[in-house]
């Protein structure tokens, strides 16, 4: 019973500083992007590019199915895995169709690197607006499913998803209020993703009639 009352303590805690987090990064959403675009520089271009190229959703996937791929009794949680790339995409979509938030690149606020400008703009369809962050989304989703097998290098995961989240505040693409709310997102669709699988078993079924 104690146990389960610090639980709660602690899960409200981190609630309460999520929202306070969140609601900060709304009120202030132009004066920290324009300050960390303040803090540009070569070396950061350049490591922050390549964390962007290796957040490409094939690549995440494909290693992270491959990961699980490799030990028997882990095969199960690939199915997770896609359900939640799959909702995460699904979920950024209507929230960017129903929100419509401009880039903060388009709205002028900041600028976005040459040479990210040509993939950016060719990647930016009429639909694809700046609220919540799809990366985000993305990388956030996989950190429950990981933490069930693989929970040392769930930090790692962590570390990754979290640079993944600021290059895009750090480009100019995303205000930091679209990647805080879209790493919630992503790792409550994990985290769902998760439960279903403990309840129903959907993944292990499918391994055992096919693997």
């Amino acid at each position: 019973m104690v146990r389960l009352k610090k639980r709660a303590t602690k899960e409200i805690i981190l609630i309460i500083g999520l929202i306070v987090l969140v609601g900060f990064s709304i009120i202030f959403d132009t004066p920290i992007i324009k300050f960390v675009q303040e803090c540009r520089n070569s070396l950061f271009d350049y490591f922050l590019l390549s964390i962007t190229f290796a957040s490409n959703v094939f690549i995440i996937f494909f290693f992270l199915t491959t990961l699980f791929l490799w030990n028997e009794h882990k095969r199960r949680w690939i199915v997770p895995l896609w359900l939640a790339a799959i909702f995460s995409a699904l979920a950024s979509l209507l929230l960017k169709v129903l929100i419509q938030r401009t880039r903060p690149f388009e709205a002028g606020v900041v600028s976005v690197l040459t040479i990210l400008l040509n993939e950016v703009k060719f990647g930016l369809g009429s639909w694809n607006f700046s609220f919540p962050s799809f990366q985000a989304v993305l990388v956030f989703s996989a950190i429950p499913i990981l933490n069930k097998e693989f929970k040392k290098f769930k930090y790692v995961w962590v570390i990754f998803a979290i640079l993944v989240a600021f290059s895009r505040v750090y480009f100019g693409v995303h205000y930091l209020s679209d990647v805080l709310i879209g790493a919630i997102i992503g790792y409550l669709i994990g985290y769902l993703m998760v439960s279903l699988e403990e309840k129903y078993e959907p993944g292990k079924r499918l391994v055992e009639r096919w693997m």
